[in-house]
């Protein structure tokens, strides 16, 4: 059978090229001295395999380090020269398509074996990376590429097992198949891999399963290696320190890998060593000067969560080209080494969950980047969680302004927000929260119109928030100003514009009424205004925010109706929907359980909901279970609840809410409803139907709680 399928994309690839004969043909009489054009099989090659892809705005996210999505495939039209399509790179000598750039491109659809992508056999160069391609297997099909130098895979969602026919890509320099996290190297492939590729030079691999892989078999690897990436692959043994000798070797990526051991090279590393991350191994780190003698190249040490014995933490002073540092979550203790004030390129510090018991004082250092001579305008400090600082936050120096991103949070710092603060202009971030803050927030916030993200949330701040700040800048994406004691109205005036896409500004004592400009915020994600004293009707207004995904508006004095006037279209992808403890009356919104969309379907993507660009802020969310309110630090968008209980709501209760199939937790006690209710469950996409709940006369004094019957949900932490 599989020799017939072999014969059959044969035969379709034949008969493919021999179509077009006679028309690439004519492009060879061209002038030599004029650039060829685009063989024409090649480009209806190109364009049978767009039509294969949708394009969906989900395909592909935008964090670092991608660049910013668009469809590529867009400038792709017949009767246009292929090699002036976006992402498509020509032999102007031949006309062959030698280079094809799809990373970010928002394809989504399955690549299978007889797709014409391999109908390219000229290709020295494929990136198909930060795309969507619905649990593709990478068909064998990728192995005739053979004049491949270049393939990117990265983080496109193929699954299943890396066939044996990439080792046969002999000429690859850079192979990058990482963050598929269902993709699985075989022990047998991987030994091939690294025998056949000897012209390798960069090689990442992270997040695929590669626990059949002996950690013996990398000493296989190419002596040209420089960069190895193999972060959280589920690396088990001891890892062959000899690696590290490598002459060529400049960056070396073994972080995530739980179950790694072994140790390092005292002596002889090779001088270009640029970066080392040896983060949540078992590899033990003594810091000495032999050890630190190796490193006088590094730019960037990740050691988070590492093994730490007999070290000096002042020798880090030594490490002049440092760019990156992070040795958080060790439980290190005294005090912050000095010598850190001598890092004149370092730019990211991350010294989050220890145990420095010492005043903060944030000096200013002489940022210059040695390889240019250009003084660096951007710094990142991240110093929050567990380290016990306390007092004022105090800034010395005049070259703060370069400050880009300022986390702080989960200390003990006391006292007011200094106005000093308002003078880092570039502030990309700033976070906080969870310390002791006292006092006003200044109107001077909106001054610092970089902001993307704005933190103040679990302190002791109050008066009332500073208007400005629902339109101070459309760069904001993320406003946290819950658990404080802000009182007075919400902020009135959001631009037309805005990017916000979390606004939380629960926990506190705001009155009045919701702002009808909030739906001037078409980004928004999440919004929650939860216990606080809001006396309002239900904003109906919040239906146009078509990204909308939780709402929560409990513990308020909300009344009245909650019925939309145009529920047609409402509401389409919110998940979780809390309106408790309020005063609303009438019936249930019927209306809007029909078109709750997001929860009749059910999301296999376990995703966790965070800020774009910044993937170490995680949303969350406070959900009510058995009276308990429980804080969920992260949010996956498996989760789906409606809670209304301790309303005034009457009436027969709706049978649409047995639409809502994916939904994991109901709660409508605490009201006066009557009737029956069937609920199909998640196991209806097998073909079985289950009612959870039915009876014959239903009342308030129990809740239907989804939670019990399924057992745990996906996403409490």
């Amino acid at each position: 059978m599989a020799s017939l399928l072999w014969l059959a994309h044969f035969l379709c690839f034949f008969l493919f090229h021999l179509h077009f004969q006679a028309s690439s043909l004519s492009f060879s009489f061209n002038s030599s001295s004029a650039a060829m054009l685009c063989q024409h099989d090649q480009s209806l090659a190109l364009l049978q395999f767009k039509k294969t892809f949708s394009i969906t705005s989900d395909a592909s996210p935008w964090d670092f380090p991608y660049p910013k999505p668009y469809p590529k495939t867009g400038s792709w039209k017949e009767g246009k020269d292929c090699c002036w399509w976006d992402g498509v790179a020509c032999d102007i000598e031949t006309g062959n398509v030698i280079g094809l750039n799809l990373s970010s491109s928002l394809l989504y659809g399955t690549i299978h074996s007889n797709n014409t992508l391999f109908f390219l056999p000229h290709l020295q160069k494929l990136d198909l990376s930060n795309n969507h391609f619905n649990g593709s297997q990478i068909v064998p099909q990728f192995g005739q590429f053979f004049n491949l130098s270049y393939l990117n895979l990265n983080y496109s969602v193929f699954e299943g097992r890396i066939p044996l026919e990439i080792s046969y890509l002999s000429g690859l320099v850079s192979l990058d198949l990482s963050s598929n996290y269902d993709l699985i190297l075989k022990a047998t492939v991987f030994n091939e891999i690294v025998q056949n590729l000897t012209q390798l030079q960069e090689l990442d691999l992270s997040y695929l399963n590669l626990s059949s892989v002996a950690t013996s078999s990398l000493m296989n690897l190419s002596s040209s290696i420089s960069s190895l990436a193999l972060s959280s692959c589920e690396l088990q043994g001891k890892f062959p320190d000899n690696i590290i000798r490598r002459p060529n070797l400049q960056l070396l990526d073994l972080s995530g890998n739980e179950d790694l051991t072994g140790s390092l090279p005292r002596h002889n590393w090779n001088n270009s060593f640029r970066s080392l991350s040896l983060s949540g191994t078992k590899i033990p780190i003594y810091l000495d000067h032999d050890f630190i003698s190796n490193l006088k190249s590094l730019e960037t040490l990740e050691l988070r969560a590492c093994n730490f014995g007999g070290s000096t933490l002042e020798l880090f002073g030594n490490l002049t080209q440092l760019i990156n540092l992070d040795i958080s979550h060790n439980n290190l203790s005294g005090q912050i080494p000095s010598s850190l004030g001598s890092l004149e390129a370092l730019y990211s510090l991350d010294l989050s969950y220890n145990n420095f018991h010492v005043s903060l004082l944030i000096y200013s250092i002489k940022f210059w980047n040695s390889k240019t001579t250009i003084s660096v305008v951007k710094f990142l400090i991240i110093l929050q969680t567990s380290n016990n600082f306390t007092g004022p936050i105090t800034f010395q120096g005049s070259r703060l302004s370069s400050l880009v991103y300022l986390d702080l949070s989960n200390n003990l710092l006391h006292g007011r927000i200094p106005s000093s603060i308002f003078k880092l202009v570039n502030l990309n971030v700033l976070i906080l929260s969870s310390n002791k803050l006292i006092g006003e927030v200044s109107s001077a916030f909106c001054e610092l119109n970089s902001l993307q993200i704005l933190d103040l949330s679990n302190n002791s701040l109050n008066g009332s928030m500073p208007q400005c700040l629902g339109n101070f800048s459309n760069n904001l994406s993320v406003l946290h100003l819950g658990m404080n004691k802000f009182h007075g109205t919400i902020l009135e005036t959001f631009s037309v514009g805005s990017n916000l896409r979390y606004l939380k500004i629960n926990g506190n004592q705001l009155q009045g009424r919701i702002p009808p400009s909030i739906s001037n915020c078409i980004n928004l994600e999440i919004l929650d205004l939860g216990n606080n004293n809001i006396d309002d009707t239900f904003p109906h207004f919040l239906e146009t925010l078509s990204k909308l995904q939780i709402l929560i508006l409990k513990s308020n004095k909300f009344h009245g109706l909650v019925k939309g006037t145009s529920a047609n279209y409402s509401f389409p992808k919110l998940r979780i929907f809390d309106l408790s403890n309020n005063l609303f009356s009438g019936p249930l919104p019927a209306e809007y359980f029909n078109n709750f969309k997001a929860m009749m379907i059910f999301d296999l993507n376990m995703k966790y909901m965070g800020a774009p660009n910044h993937s170490s802020y995680d949303y969350s969310v406070s959900l009510t279970l058995k009276g308990l309110e429980i804080e969920l630090v992260k949010i996956q968008t498996l989760l789906t609840s409606i809670d209304l209980s301790g309303n005034k709501f009457t009436g027969e209760i709706p049978q649409s809410i047995g639409k809502l199939k994916s939904l994991k937790l109901l709660n409508l006690s605490h009201n006066q409803l009557t009737g029956n209710i069937t609920i199909i469950g998640e196991f209806e996409q097998f073909g079985i139907i289950r009612p959870l709940f039915k009876s014959s006369c239903w009342k308030d004094s129990n809740a239907i709680d989804i939670f019990d019957i399924f057992g745990s949900v996906s996403g409490f932490t």
